[in-house]
């Protein structure tokens, strides 16, 4: 199928920490119950005039409790999810058989591998026949997440792709201009250097840009790390963001050696925005291909130096 290669496109991403003794993360009763055989649940929700949507978490993640308790406790949200998709929800780190879009059986946690999906939560949007309408990588605060759901369901953005149509999402109540900060290098981008590369995508009037000026950037772990890399500033319209495809703002893209190695492209908090950089600057990712096992090992690490490991803080 044509709609599998948007999948091979993805770089190594990245999922939330779990911590030890990690709290069960509470699903909706009005997800559905699947046998988890995706081509025929498809075809059961086309009957319904619905489509899919795939819910990958996993338990202790805080970005799916957000989504939970904040996204999935408007009435607006959940009306217009019950009303366009039959909701499934998957466990990354699950063991029970899941047969694929293409006929393939194989465990959750081999599908999550497969489908190189290593955010928590990410939602996979599948149309009538199985096929991918939208991907959402990462924790979308309710403005955004509402706009996706229109998308995902056919009701906006008929003939763009996801990203396009996303830049178009009402703005949100933020500063007008962009923020300054003196590790901010400027154009002509240069991909490959002595540092690797950030590329930071903003907009003005975004919330989430706000935030991780006021408050990401100021933690001096995050600044320390900051100081690894070339950070270019771009905006939407940049040719960056097309060729990348960004949809989200803010998104950090990091480069090494002139190629993507990892991205950022949901909201994060400073706890995973200081690993995500550390995983670059360190080249971890060259020896640990799942950011995962890599943030654990970075939360272990802090304990045993007696530091606390906040990851919603």
């Amino acid at each position: 199928m044509k709609w599998l290669g948007l999948f091979l496109l993805v770089p190594a991403l990245w999922v939330q920490a779990q911590a030890p003794g990690a709290q069960a993360i509470e699903i909706p009763a009005w997800f559905s119950e699947s046998f988890l055989e995706f081509p025929e649940d498809a075809k059961e929700a086309a009957r319904d005039g619905k489509r899919l949507m795939l819910y990958f978490g996993q338990d202790g993640c805080p970005y799916c409790k957000q989504l939970m308790q904040t996204n999935f406790t408007q009435r607006a949200i959940v009306e217009k999810t019950r009303q366009h998709f039959v909701a499934v929800a998957l466990n990354i780190w699950g063991d029970r058989e899941v047969q694929w879009t293409d006929g393939r059986r194989m465990s959750e946690k081999e599908l999550t591998r497969a489908l190189q999906i290593q955010y928590t939560p990410t939602i996979l949007f599948l149309d009538e026949r199985g096929g991918l309408v939208a991907r959402v990588n990462g924790y979308y605060p309710p403005l955004r997440f509402s706009a996706a759901l229109d998308y995902a369901a056919g009701l906006a953005g008929k003939g763009q792709r996801f990203e396009d149509y996303m830049k178009t999402v009402a703005a949100e109540t933020a500063s007008p201009t962009l923020h300054e900060q003196p590790f901010l290098r400027k154009p002509p981008v240069e991909l490959k250097g002595a540092k690797p590369v950030a590329l930071l995508f903003e907009t003005p009037y975004c919330s989430g840009c706000d935030e991780l000026h006021g408050e990401g950037f100021k933690r001096p772990e995050v600044r320390a790390l900051i100081d690894r890399f070339d950070v270019y500033r771009l905006t939407l319209d940049d040719s960056h963001a097309r060729a990348l495809r960004i949809a989200y703002t803010p998104s950090i893209v990091l480069f090494d050696g002139g190629k993507e190695v990892f991205r950022v492209e949901a909201y994060l908090r400073p706890f995973h925005l200081a690993s995500a950089l550390e995983y670059v600057a360190s080249g971890a990712y060259r020896k640990e291909p799942s950011f995962q096992r890599f943030i654990q090992a970075r939360a272990e690490r802090l304990r045993n130096r007696g530091e606390a490991v906040e990851l919603w803080k």
